[in-house]
């Protein structure tokens, strides 16, 4: 389990990142660059306060689906038909719960209506292609699983570049609304193609409403439900706070957003690794050893990745911002500077938090297979509180800052408290030579980026300089072995 654990991520990583980090880094920020920071960050407001109702959505069916179907592949015929009609349900529920919230928080007219209108129909179409690909996961299908992954950024990167660089599109003319229709074009594709996969493997389908069904599966689904709302709300919020606690047409949500960009980008990798994992911890909990090299295996995988991330970007930040936004026209150089300035200094702060989160898709996952979801719900409620109370009291005078420093609060808190309950529940071994060679690991990247940055060279060259003898350092520091990756990815002779 362990080989087919990091052969798997392996595929899934290239995919992601040959395609991802060019739809956040290239078209997401186009679309800011062409909107503006007040227009950019009234839309992700609008966004992340559609993600908050995702789990009306959903309710844990995704994640109780995966694990199901794990467990016992028939449970996909015997569950599939009952389970698509819920789905049906909840989206018909999330449309009028958040037109009915949205009514009151003043998202009801204008351009934050069609918004609101186009943002919740792709999160409906989102879930309906994660539902699907749960099943595909359950059955460990994880190839396809992971082109599917990508399926649906890749049409909608063809559509926005026809958009955006094709001239076929008058730029001057640009708003939010043709960004959100190519990804709902996007997500009908890849809805259509998942259906397909899923129907190769599906016998005896069965479209009637039961409601006792109905019942049960949303008896066991609740605490996963819980779950993903309580984690939605202290992940999500900061940006629909900063846009309602701030009287400034969302400028700071705007600014949020922009240093939240490689957050999200290397969010998006991070959590590939929570979807392949939970599958595959289902499915070895009752092997101790194995669940023990696994744990210890993707830790290290994701650790190493997010580790390296973040102290450079904590290094590099001024320049990283600078590549990414160019001066406005006619603004001044004093005033670019600033707005640099600003992003920069919210910046580390969230891959600081990204580092955290990225821990937790390794140790909440395996609670969540081990399915001690009282635990998790525990912390996650713990999380929320500590959100809400910190950004009303920091966003008024920090703004973005604060958000972002509550934000890196949270997900430290978290992360701790999910790996002390994990490792109480399930026993499995970190000792200290363990947590040695991490410390190690740790000091030497943060040392060699420190080194590297005082060379009297373009920073781009000592970027590239310090990212590869910190990618050497993950086998220099024994945490993990270039033998073992070698013996894993190339086929053995027989």
């Amino acid at each position: 389990m362990q080989n087919h654990f990091i052969k798997n991520i392996i595929f899934l990583l290239f995919l992601n990142l040959l395609v991802k980090p060019f739809w956040i880094l290239g078209i997401d920020r186009e679309v800011q660059n062409l909107l503006g920071d007040a227009s950019y960050g009234t839309y992700q407001a609008l966004f992340n306060f559609s993600y908050l109702f995702y789990i009306l959505l959903d309710l844990g069916i995704t994640n109780f689906n995966s694990r199901a179907v794990a467990q016992d592949p028939k449970n996909l015929s015997k569950h599939f038909g009952g389970l698509t009609e819920i789905k049906l349900v909840l989206g018909l529920l999330y449309a009028v719960v958040i037109f009915v919230v949205g009514y009151f928080l003043g998202y009801c007219e204008g351009l934050k209506l069609k918004l609101l209108c186009w943002c919740g129909l792709n999160q409906i179409l989102l879930s309906f292609i994660l539902y699907l690909r749960s099943n595909i996961q359950g059955l460990l299908l994880f190839k396809h699983d992971s082109i599917l992954s990508v399926f649906d950024r890749v049409l909608a990167i063809v559509l926005m570049c026809l958009i955006l660089w094709s001239g076929w599109f008058p730029t001057e003319k640009f708003n939010v609304i043709w960004y959100l229709q190519a990804q709902t074009v996007a997500y009908i594709v890849t809805l259509i193609l998942a259906l397909v996969i899923v129907l190769r493997h599906t016998e005896h389908l069965c479209f009637k409403l039961n409601f006792k069904f109905f019942k049960e599966i949303l008896r066991q689904s609740i605490p996963f439900a819980v779950l993903v709302l309580l984690m939605s709300v202290y992940s999500r919020i900061e940006p629909v706070l900063l846009e309602r606690l701030l009287d400034d047409k969302g400028v700071q949500a705007g600014i949020y957003s922009r240093a939240y960009r490689l957050f999200d980008a290397g969010n998006n990798i991070s959590n590939l690794f929570a979807i392949m994992l939970l599958p595959m911890f289902a499915a070895t909990l009752k092997n101790k050893l194995e669940l023990n090299n696994l744990v210890k295996t993707s830790f290290n995988v994701i650790l190493a990745m997010a580790g390296i991330v973040m102290i450079m970007c904590v290094f590099y930040r001024q320049e990283i911002m600078q590549l990414m936004y160019n001066p406005e026209e006619a603004e001044t150089e004093a005033a670019y500077l600033l707005r640099i300035g600003q992003y920069a200094n919210v910046f580390p702060l969230l891959m600081g938090s990204f580092f955290c989160l990225s821990t937790t898709y390794v140790f909440g996952t395996l609670l969540t297979a081990n399915g001690s979801l009282k635990q998790l719900n525990l912390v996650a409620a713990a999380g929320v509180v500590i959100n809400i109370l910190l950004n009303l009291i920091v966003i008024p005078r920090y703004h973005a800052v604060g958000a972002a420093c509550t934000s890196l609060s949270v997900q430290a808190v978290t992360a701790l408290l999910q790996y002390i309950i994990a490792k109480r529940i399930l026993k499995f071994e970190m000792g200290g030579r363990y947590w040695f060679h991490i410390i190690l690991f740790m000091v030497t990247i943060a040392v060699v980026t420190f080194l590297v940055k005082r060379l009297n060279v373009n920073w781009m060259i000592g970027f590239g300089i310090a990212f590869l003898v910190n990618c050497g350092a993950i086998f220099f520091t024994r945490l993990l072995s270039l033998k073992q990756i070698v013996g894993l990815v190339l086929p053995k002779k027989s």
